[in-house]
């Protein structure tokens, strides 16, 4: 009687749709944080297309929010899914053109070295050109195992891409 117990497997309980939300904005939240450690902490300046790579995710972060509190029926979060899986699939495109700039596959934007502020004379001009560094979007100022922060974020995009798409086909295989 206890053998066929123990060889009987629990089933597995799939995610539900708020929890895949959910998991969406902390995971977004977490490469957030991630860029301001980067930026903050370690140095590393921003370049346009990294600036540009985090619209996307806090966009995510709020929608995940407004989903979690307002989105009570099955139909609000698939939307809620969906509106993540654009965002995601953004992410994910922004990540592998800027990772593709840095391995020069593609050609960067012209305006791609930051803006130094706003001189108020002469003189402070010639103090800025001195003392801004200009980040470039072609060269990436970290790697890990062989990926960009850029291609690191075109992966975790994919995964969020991913699991948002599940989300969506459960929810409408469910409908």
């Amino acid at each position: 009687m206890t053998a066929s117990l123990a060889a009987t497997p629990a089933p597995r309980r799939q995610p539900s749709a708020r929890q895949l939300i959910a998991l969406i904005g902390v995971v977004s939240l977490a490469l957030i944080a991630g860029a301001w450690f980067f930026e903050l902490v370690l140095h590393l300046r921003p370049c346009k297309l990294c600036l540009e790579q985090r619209a996307p995710h806090y966009a995510a972060i709020g929608l995940a929010l407004v989903g979690l509190v307002l989105a009570r029926s099955p139909r609000l979060q698939w939307f809620v899914l969906l509106g993540l899986a654009g965002l995601m699939a953004w992410s994910t495109g922004l990540g592998v053109y800027h990772a593709g700039v840095e391995w020069g596959w593609f050609m960067g934007p012209n305006d791609c070295g930051g803006a130094a502020p706003a001189a108020a004379g002469l003189q402070d001009f010639m103090e800025q050109l001195q003392t801004t560094r200009i980040v470039s979007c072609g060269e990436a100022a970290w790697r890990f195992l062989g990926l960009s922060l850029a291609g690191w974020n075109a992966l975790a995009s994919a995964g969020l891409l991913l699991l948002a798409l599940f989300g969506l086909l459960r929810g409408k295989a469910a409908a």
